[in-house]
């Protein structure tokens, strides 16, 4: 098996802190919702409501996803690509839900709401390409 790059562990510390901060964002949907948002609308705390009750354990498969295979990648395991696979496919699902089946970008524009959405998908596509770049190296066993 050979030994990873320097940077192999660069990457892999910075995906864990980006999971680090999507369980905070967790947190904050959970525990506080649109009273987290000093200028949320009646509109946004109505969007909030109507969330189906899957929508939580989405979240949480697209962000511990994410988060374990960041660990997975630390641990040098090949788990990791089948971890980034789940995170991206949470993903997929929370952003597919809330673009195609929501008002949200009729109410506050596409400039307003995609972007940050889109930088998560390809955080997660790039998790995923990562974690199959370090199994095929062998840098995870």
């Amino acid at each position: 098996m050979g030994k990873p790059p320097v940077w192999y562990w660069i990457v892999a510390a910075l995906l864990l802190l980006w999971g680090l901060a999507g369980c905070l964002a967790v947190y904050a949907h959970i525990a506080y919702g649109p009273a987290m948002d000093p200028k949320a609308t009646d509109w946004d705390r109505a969007y909030y409501a109507a969330l189906p009750g899957w929508f939580v354990w989405d979240f949480v498969l697209a962000v511990g996803g994410g988060l374990l295979g960041a660990v997975a990648l630390l641990l040098r395991s090949r788990w990791a690509t089948l971890l980034a696979l789940l995170s991206v496919a949470g993903v997929v699902i929370q952003f597919g839900y809330v673009f195609g089946m929501t008002g949200l970008l009729a109410h506050k524009g596409a400039a307003a709401t995609v972007p940050f959405p889109a930088f998560i998908l390809a955080v997660a596509l790039f998790e995923w390409w990562f974690a199959r770049l370090a199994s095929r190296r062998g840098w995870a066993r």
